[in-house]
């Protein structure tokens, strides 16, 4: 791992750790009392941790898609899978409001996993002739699955309530109320571990046959593990856009394909951008803050049309 980027992303989190409506000096956070300890353990270490998590899974979930659609512009918010989730999130809530945040998250899971497996299935059925189609295809799908989504809040009056929680927001993220963005922790660490069959994946059904590789098994494998990061993500911050498009492709263009030697690059990585994404929100307005979902779609969407421009040449 470049030591560069690791120092870099220490860096990060230190000012993570500082930044924020209420300043915080090193010497109150070491005296280990008053209130700048509170608001250290209640709020900016969750918000790291969230922050970091988020940005490692939603890179993993990204560079896992691709493979598996081997196409370098697919993530869940370019094949339907965080419109997929709220929908889920929604549904749970009109039908059985007292299932708590976990229900909710399983609600989420059965989407996310069910959208993705449509959409690898349209990838697979429809040879597309130019790359850049396949996540045009993959916006189209996912706007349609965001206007059902937001038709059955309008339908239940609760479209005012979604626009607000389900934009990528770290703002909320305190103690007791995000401790399940740690499923995430498991799921990386199985794709670190499938990360050599993922990358056969990559090389297409007839490559792995031929290397004993069960193509469907891992793909499946791949698809639950996205699920899981994508359903977690948003039941606990809500949606963010385009981390895992950019990262493992701007990795890819150094490092390779190889996801044993690149995945732990890839996941500091997303998290790192992620937290450079939500210091400028919280700095932009000081001592306002924005959205991170906004900053993230932002920057990340001048990345993807920078990747499109390179791809289509």
């Amino acid at each position: 791992m470049p030591l560069n980027l690791f120092a870099m992303f220490i860096v990060l989190c230190a000012a993570s750790l500082m930044v924020g409506a209420q300043s915080l000096a090193w010497y109150e956070i070491f005296s280990l009392s008053g209130d700048a300890w509170l608001i250290l353990t209640v709020s900016r270490l969750p918000r790291l941790v969230t922050l970091v998590l988020a940005g490692v899974g939603l890179s993993v979930c990204g560079v896992i898609l691709q493979h598996i659609t081997r196409n370098k512009f697919v993530e869940p918010a370019t094949s339907g899978g965080l419109d997929a989730a709220k929908l889920g999130i929604l549904i749970a809530l009109t039908m059985m409001p007292a299932i708590g945040a976990v229900g909710q998250m399983l609600f989420a899971l059965v989407f996310c996993l069910a959208s993705s497996l449509v959409f690898v299935a349209i990838v697979r059925r429809i040879q597309f002739s130019n790359t850049v189609l396949v996540p045009v295809i993959g916006l189209m799908y996912g706007g349609v699955l965001s206007a059902i989504a937001e038709f059955y809040a309008y339908h239940n009056n609760i479209l005012q309530s979604m626009q607000g929680w389900l934009l990528g927001d770290f703002s909320k993220v305190i103690e007791g109320r995000y401790e399940i963005i740690y499923l995430i922790v498991p799921a990386v660490g199985l794709s670190y571990l499938y990360a050599h069959r993922f990358t056969v994946l990559g090389m297409g059904e007839s490559m792995a046959a031929s290397l004993g590789l069960s193509y469907a098994a891992t793909a499946a494998l791949g698809l639950i593990l996205v699920a899981v990061t994508v359903s977690a993500t948003v039941i606990t911050v809500g949606a963010v856009p385009f981390i895992g498009l950019v990262i493992p492709s701007l990795v890819a263009l150094r490092y390779g394909d190889n996801l044993g030697r690149t995945l732990p690059i890839i996941a500091l990585s997303g998290a790192s951008m992620l937290l450079i994404c939500d210091i400028f929100g919280r700095l932009i307005m000081y001592p306002f803050e924005v959205p991170v979902g906004l900053t993230a779609g932002g920057i990340g969407g001048v990345l993807f049309l920078v990747l499109i421009f390179k791809g289509g040449r």
